[in-house]
């Protein structure tokens, strides 16, 4: 920074002498960027990371495109939302959810938009505009015509809200705060001041209101956050990033940088007098720091920290760190270090020019050409002493040619779209020991896009008269739709013969294959359409798409949905974490459930129906029906527990008591008993007209499916 150092300048002085000193003393006066001396306190990198709402705070004044964490200047108590699930006999439970809403003050001049918005280190808002949370959001630009917010007008009252006219800032109105540990999180934000990168000398003239003009643009930033105590602190963080220095212009100063046309301050006329002389200096090498280190804003890295150094030959220890709160990218921030360390060590040599009294037109910053001396020189410091004007002057280093830079390894924040939400809601059988008491359903949801998370639900028994909320999904599920069903096939034995051809929703789902034992265990365990299958072959053939073999084929009593699936039919891969289960109260059982849900990228809510036929609290249908010797047809009983048949003798009753329901038709009529063994005697009359048995068991909530059996007519092989 020039100064400029006045002695001894008598009030006799008149001329073009007193003119000059007139003008340089009325600057002086007028400047406070040129004169004064005490240091002030520029921005600092620190300031823009760390979201405020303390009283006072300076708000930065953002040119370019710049992340900052802004300051919460309004914001309204948590809000607590209830939801209960259950009812109709059924165990009640309150879950508690909470938003806030608040605004966030952005820069201190008007700006064009925002970008993204991090919260918690994380994306709030993605590149494209799509909130990640559900929230609503306005942005206000700063212009001077805009009006208060309604949200806080209607808090504070018509004629008490401030309309920030100069300010941008944002409003989040009713942000849920379940992923920030129900508190406001901090936040950051991408501010977008200027449609393209700025110049430090244009962010100069811009902070100075017109009393400074740069003559030379400087470096180019992506952005810039101007905070500190004064213009001059900014200014001059700027001008040393640029290598550039003022000049007074009588009424304003100009910002100059580099070589360029130089006033020769040594002539014949003056030397053949004897009127001039030189003195020169050379500090030693040590002086000058051994490295710069310059910490700045890296786009490349989300605008995080990012450090470039640059390191001279020679001898020392000491290291200058400089901290410019700029956003530039790797190259430029160690084009500046190099700048900035080739520039002290240029400024080792000094020299000082003594003219006569006329020499006091050559102002402090002057670019100057000194008779004997090589290259283009300015002029630091000036001072008049007894008629005669002495000048400081330090060479003026040429740019250091750009050297390849690296931001290092950047680990950002994944922006991952939602898409819109995938639903899939039906009956389950219980995948436990433990059979379900009461009807039950799955919900498994997924968004077309990686970055989804969850959905709120709905729920209807009347179709769609009236919704209850039903909580919220779980993690997002595996899921797609069928493209080559499996056919049909037994559930007693390994299917290899068929293969199941499966579009998954995104390019982010994966399938895996599971042994023997992983299998037994429950893996890889599947709804298709609506059978239970299980595979232990999973190979991805492009386009999001799979063929599984090895089938395990109607698990869990699905069988009869076996080879029912077309083209188009859903499935989803069930895991305890991406299922959210519902209990139904009893009269649900017959009927039918309507379910919505609705994610943050859903503009409307994704629908699903589900006919509960009873297979989460049905018994299973009994199995190997057989015609014996002496007359009786016998069956095997099955149980909705026990399925890993532990003791290998016989599966648990798994209901209340054991009973069944047995139905023989004949041309004549039919007969219907209910007995409590798995067997039951048949008439020589009913064996000779080749009756149908078909066979019930009852359970608490109904009867079983039926199993059937047609008695071969006397004389038939059976």
């Amino acid at each position: 920074m020039a100064t400029l150092v006045l002695t001894a300048v008598g009030g006799t002085v008149a001329g073009p002498v007193g003119a000059a000193v007139g003008a340089m003393v009325g600057s002086a006066i007028d400047h406070e960027l040129l004169f004064k001396p005490k240091r002030r306190e520029g921005p600092r990198l620190a300031e823009l990371r760390v979201q405020t709402s303390s009283y006072g705070t300076q708000i930065p004044k953002i040119f370019g495109t710049m992340r900052v964490a802004g300051s919460v200047i309004w914001a309204t108590d948590l809000v607590e939302h209830r939801s209960r699930d259950g009812g109709k006999g059924q165990p009640t439970t309150t879950s508690y959810s909470y938003t806030a809403s608040f605004a966030v003050a952005l820069s201190a001049r008007p700006i064009l938009g925002v970008g993204r918005i991090w919260a918690d280190g994380t994306l709030l808002r993605g590149a494209a505009g799509d909130f990640k949370a559900r929230t609503g959001f306005r942005l206000y630009l700063g212009d001077e015509a805009q009006m208060p917010d309604p949200l806080i007008a209607a808090a504070e009252g018509i004629g008490l809200a401030p309309a920030h006219r100069g300010l941008a800032y944002a409003v989040f109105e009713d942000l849920e705060l379940a992923d920030f540990g129900n508190r406001i999180p901090s936040l950051s934000f991408e501010v977008i001041a200027d449609a393209a990168e700025v110049s430090a000398g244009g962010v100069v003239e811009a902070l100075a209101g017109g009393d400074i003009l740069a003559a030379d643009e400087g470096p180019a930033l992506t952005g810039f956050a101007a905070q500190g105590t004064s213009v001059r602190a900014a200014a001059e963080t700027l001008a040393g990033a640029a290598g550039a220095w003022f000049r007074d212009e009588g009424g304003r100063l100009a910002l100059l940088a580099g070589s360029g046309a130089a006033t020769p301050v040594e002539d014949e006329r003056i030397a053949s007098q004897a009127q001039a002389r030189q003195e020169r200096a050379i500090a030693a090498a040590e002086s000058v720091p051994l490295s710069i280190v310059l910490s700045h804003y890296d786009p490349e890295r989300d605008h995080q920290a990012g450090l470039q150094r640059a390191v001279r030959p020679g001898p020392g220890l000491r290291e200058e760190r400089i901290e410019l709160p700029a956003a530039i990218d790797a190259g430029g921030a160690k084009a500046i270090a190099e700048a900035t360390l080739a520039k002290l060590e240029r400024e080792r040599e000094r020299r000082t020019v003594t003219l006569p009294w006329r020499g006091i037109t050559v102002r402090p910053g002057e670019r100057v050409a000194i008779a004997g001396a090589p290259g283009v020189w300015r002029v630091e410091r000036w001072s008049l002493e007894h008629m005669a004007v002495a000048l400081d002057c330090v060479p003026i280093a040429s740019a250091p040619m750009a050297a390849p830079a690296s931001p290092g390894r950047v680990l950002g924040a994944p922006d991952r779209k939602w898409g819109t939400t995938i639903l899939h809601a039906f009956e389950l059988p219980a995948l436990g020991d433990a059979p379900s008491a009461t009807p039950r359903i799955a919900v498994a949801a997924a968004g077309s896009e990686p970055g989804w998370r969850s959905a709120a639900l709905l729920l209807s028994n009347d179709g769609g008269a009236s919704w209850s909320e039903a909580g919220g999904t779980a993690a997002p599920a595996v899921l797609g739709t069928l493209v080559v069903p499996p056919g049909p096939a037994g559930a007693t034995l390994v299917d290899r013969r068929s293969v199941i051809g499966v579009e998954l929703a995104h390019a982010g789902m994966l399938l895996t294959d599971a042994d023997d034992v992983a299998l037994a265990g429950g893996a890889n365990l599947a709804m298709v359409g609506d059978e239970l299958v299980q595979f232990a072959r999973a190979e991805p053939i492009g386009d999001n798409r799979w063929r599984l073999s090895e089938l395990w084929r109607g698990r869990r009593g699905t069988e009869l949905a076996a080879g029912a699936q077309a083209p188009g039919d859903r499935f989803v891969l069930l895991h305890k974490d991406s299922l959210a289960i519902l209990d139904l109260p009893a009269a649900a059982l017959g009927g039918t459930v309507r379910l919505l849900g609705q994610g943050v990228g859903d503009a409307t809510a994704a629908e699903a129906e589900v006919a509960i036929t009873g297979i989460s609290v049905l018994p299973l249908a009994p199995a190997q029906l057989r015609l014996v010797d002496r007359g009786e047809v016998h069956w095997a009983r099955r149980s909705r527990s026990g399925w890993d048949w532990i003791d290998g003798v016989d599966a648990p009753i798994g209901e209340e008591t054991e009973r069944y329901r047995i139905t023989v038709t004949t041309p004549d009529g039919e007969r219907v008993e209910e007995i409590a063994e798995p067997r039951i005697a048949v008439t020589a009359v009913e064996r000779a007209s080749g009756a149908t048995v078909q066979v019930r068991q009852i359970g608490a909530r109904g009867l079983s499916a039926a199993a059937t059996l047609i008695l071969p007519p006397v004389g038939e092989n059976r």
